[in-house]
């Protein structure tokens, strides 16, 4: 992860997450927390690594999602190259 990110902040920010308990908690912590233009960011790109597992073409995606090239490339990176984190909440998601 980038040096420049405070590891403390970072932590005290997992922790506040983990202790969400319902969508109606997390929804409001989220709200409070974010911008809508954040929200959106973190929303799209979600959606843009689930269809990428899904295997969808680029031109799909940015039909479904407004998502730029650079953003759905940006995801796939992550993907292919990043510690499994999308990996792991789609496996959870797919379970429930």
């Amino acid at each position: 992860m980038n040096d420049n990110i405070n590891r403390d902040n970072l932590d005290f920010l997992y922790d506040a997450i983990m202790a969400i308990k319902t969508r109606e908690e997390c929804d409001a912590f989220f709200e409070d927390l974010c911008t809508i233009q954040e929200l959106k960011a973190l929303s799209q790109r979600i959606v843009v690594a689930k269809m990428l597992t899904e295997k969808r073409v680029y031109s799909d995606i940015v039909n479904k999602t407004g998502a730029s090239t650079a953003t759905i490339s940006r995801v796939n990176r992550s993907l292919v190259y990043g510690c499994n984190g999308y990996k792991i909440i789609f496996d959870r998601i797919k379970k429930d």
